[in-house]
């Protein structure tokens, strides 16, 4: 039992909790579905069709006394044969490689939904732990706050203190308890937004990130730069079909027929389509499906683009907030967290009153959650650059 308290107890970490959001995410289940679907699908591409059989009465007498009886006319044959329609090779294969096509799109799509999931999880991951430091820094001010007014209470028996005093103090608690009501929403709404991914609540460790990744394989691996590549992988596949498609198929039919008190036939045939209009029809056909591949092409070239553009914004944002970050700690919390000892100093030896150490601690306590709203944000960007590529997410 020791072993299995010890992980229910155990804070999640943020590569679990990634991996219990790729295991539960329903849309990764639907594309894995998609990716079988179309699996099956290339494996019967390649495929004849399937043969026709052919049962049939000729020449069976309409008018007359003998009508509709199949032993009074002579000419009267009962029919029975067999169809076949025969696709070349090459035709087979092109057909199996276009479907192939479109099952890789399908993995791909599987591969891009597990990379959403694994994303979402982190930005929701780094929301709620970020919300439970923020309400562990308002309960410590909260907590100040009420030591400090029963010390101003305390000193209301004194000289030293006055009833003014105690009445800032009594609204400085009021203060600092909303604030912690008002985090303490924010940090349920961000549990709830991480459970929707993982499954399960509880304490969480502090989010560590590889690595970011370079320009190159952000793209390579950006979801709608590996969509639209397998989007003109089948669409140059489907050019492909339907040149072949400009010589026709021909069908074999082969059948035997029984008649009454003269000799059986056997008959075979062939049907061979005549493409008189080719411009017209198949001509056109190759065409529409060379626009489908510079279409395909352009929505590649713009995605491309539109990931060197988000890589850049979000390598800037992580920059900048490092920057920030750095100098927030050394101009902003070094001299606060200095003030706050000097005014404890100062009320100690009765030099400072206890509203202004309360001020320095409260103002310590604000640029402490203002320097964590830095490394939240931070954190996410670095999120999606590590988790948003596909390639990138998997390794991971």
């Amino acid at each position: 039992m020791l072993p299995s308290t010890w992980v229910v107890a155990a804070p999640l970490s943020l590569d679990q909790a990634i991996e219990l959001a790729v295991q539960r995410s329903q849309a990764v289940r639907s594309a894995r579905a998609a990716t079988a679907s179309a699996s099956e699908t290339a494996r019967a591409a390649g495929q004849q069709p399937d043969p026709m059989l052919n049962v049939g009465v000729d020449n069976l007498p309409a008018t007359g006394s003998n009508r509709f009886s199949t032993a009074a006319e002579d000419m009267t044959m009962k029919r029975i044969g067999i169809s076949q329609e025969w696709v070349s090779a090459d035709k087979r294969a092109a057909r199996e490689a276009a479907a192939s096509a479109v099952a890789r799109r399908e993995s791909a799509m599987e591969q891009v939904a597990a990379a959403d999931a694994r994303m979402q999880a982190a930005v929701a991951y780094i929301e709620a732990y970020y919300a439970s430091e923020a309400l562990r820094l308002t309960a410590l001010n909260e907590k100040h706050a009420r030591e400090e007014l029963e010390a101003g209470k305390g000193r209301l028996a004194t000289v030293a203190g006055s009833s003014a005093e105690v009445l800032s103090l009594a609204s400085a608690l009021g203060t600092a308890e909303d604030e912690s009501a008002d985090v303490r929403q924010q940090q349920a709404a961000a549990v709830v937004a991480l459970q929707r991914w993982t499954g399960i609540a509880g304490e969480l460790d502090a989010p560590r990130l590889a690595g970011l990744p370079a320009l190159e394989a952000f793209v390579a691996g950006h979801p709608g730069v590996v969509a639209r590549q397998r989007d003109v992988e089948v669409a140059r596949q489907e050019v492909e079909v339907a040149r072949l498609n400009r010589k026709p198929n021909w069908s074999y039919e082969l059948s035997y027929g029984q008649r009454q008190g003269r000799p059986d036939l056997v008959s075979f045939g062939v049907s061979i389509p005549l493409t008189v209009a080719p411009a017209a029809r198949q001509d056109r056909e190759i065409a529409a499906r060379l626009a489908l591949v510079e279409k395909s092409e352009a929505e590649l070239a713009e995605a491309r683009r539109a990931a060197e553009g988000e890589y850049a914004a979000l390598t800037s944002d992580a920059q900048r907030l490092g920057e920030r970050i750095d100098r927030y700690q050394a101009a902003v919390l070094t001299p606060l967290r200095q003030r706050t000892e000097v005014m404890l100093a100062g009320y100690r030896a009765n030099q400072a009153a206890l509203v202004m150490l309360f001020a320095a601690r409260h103002a310590e306590v604000e640029a402490q959650r203002k320097l964590q709203a830095l490394q939240r944000d931070l954190a996410k960007a670095q999120a999606q650059l590590v988790f948003k590529p596909v390639v990138q997410g998997a390794a991971q």
